[in-house]
């Protein structure tokens, strides 16, 4: 859209264009790990997104008549950040190419997650799915040409992705494919898309418990550790492996084969962790309670025949997935974990149906 400072343009500023959006994070089953070009997956992933971890994004446009926009006022859970200003100005600045309003616009942005940070949750992946969702709001209230909901959540997916990657499957309610693979019609490396397939009943409400083990902020982060795949003697494996692990888990969803999905899903938890320990310089990042989680898991699962499986994101706390109709079971098991947790602690989650545009108070 080419944005010139029209009577119409300038009017429609005048007063302030607002929008808000609660945007999920999510968890990958298939893991990406390691990029190319400018923020494009080394090879495809799978997730599904969250419920009850969320971030919610209001944002207030107002004219800047000077065209050298856009000035930020940040406000992240109530407090003034300009650290994280100044980080939101350079990646608008980027994104002028894609919304040609933005040297024209002041915004005040508020934002704040509902989980805590570095819960062993994606807060870079909510924070910047509600983020393009919101530019994109604003985007269609001063356009005359508007966007139908397939195109709009794509170029939404698109924009998050430059963020952050796996931001751009947020984008999405369910279970979302990101990367180009043929196992998907329509993957694409530059945004990712629903993945399309009809479920069987064990993986249409499946929970995810999240068992908090530390809530300190990570070593090395993620940035950091995608890095390292860069000339790591493993890496065409680990590429192989998950484009391999892809065409099991699709297998699995269909199928209703929870035997499967476990299989895969925590030989991918495993295998990254491993890219981590056998990268130059070797980094951990599970702690002696995650190890200690995991064998519970094994031990307790093969006890009680529980349909129950984890996985675990570049971090230390472990994400425990179930059906729903294991829920009832499973209690015994979250009891026993949670004596590994941070004070007890873990978040009850469920997959979710995706972003949610909210009325702008």
């Amino acid at each position: 859209m080419k944005m010139k400072l029209t009577s119409d343009f300038k009017e429609k500023l005048s007063e302030g264009i607002r929008s808000c959006w609660t945007s999920p994070s999510n968890i990958a089953l298939v893991k990406y790990w390691g990029k190319k070009g400018h923020q494009l997956p080394s090879n495809p992933s799978l997730s599904f997104s969250l419920h009850e971890a969320y971030t919610i994004t209001r944002i207030l446009a107002t004219l800047n008549t000077e065209g050298q926009g856009p000035l930020v006022n940040f406000i992240f859970e109530g407090e003034k950040k300009e650290s994280f200003a100044a980080k939101i100005v350079d990646f608008l600045k980027d994104l002028t190419p894609y919304f040609e309003y933005l040297p024209y616009v002041n915004l005040s942005i508020e934002s704040g997650n509902n989980f805590p940070h570095s819960a062993g949750i994606a807060s870079s992946a909510s924070a910047m799915s509600a983020l393009a969702l919101s530019l994109l709001t604003i985007e269609q209230q001063l356009s005359q040409e508007q966007m139908d909901e397939s195109a709009l959540k794509q170029k939404a997916s698109f924009i998050a992705r430059l963020g952050s990657g796996s931001a751009c499957r947020s984008v999405y309610g369910g279970y979302t494919v990101w990367g180009k693979t043929d196992e998907f019609e329509g993957s694409s490396d530059e945004y990712a898309i629903p993945a399309g397939i009809i479920t069987g009943q064990l993986f249409n409400n499946i929970k995810d418990t999240i068992l908090l083990v530390d809530l300190h902020e990570k070593k090395v982060s993620s940035r950091a550790g995608h890095s390292l795949m860069t000339g790591h003697p493993y890496a065409n494996a680990r590429y192989e492996q998950a484009n391999a692990n892809l065409s099991k888990i699709k297998l699995a969803l269909m199928k209703n084969d929870w035997n499967l999905f476990t299989e895969v899903v925590e030989n991918e938890a495993l295998s990254l962790h491993a890219m981590m320990m056998s990268s130059k310089p070797g980094y951990l990042l599970m702690h002696p309670n995650t190890i200690r989680i995991v064998e519970l898991i094994w031990q307790i699962r093969e006890q009680n025949n529980l349909k129950v499986c984890f996985t675990i994101d570049a971090g230390p706390n472990i994400h425990l997935l179930y059906p729903d109709s294991e829920s009832e079971k499973v209690i015994p098991l979250i009891e026993e974990l949670k004596n590994y947790c941070y004070q007890g602690k873990y978040i009850s989650d469920r997959i979710g149906k995706g972003p949610e545009n909210k009325y702008c108070k």
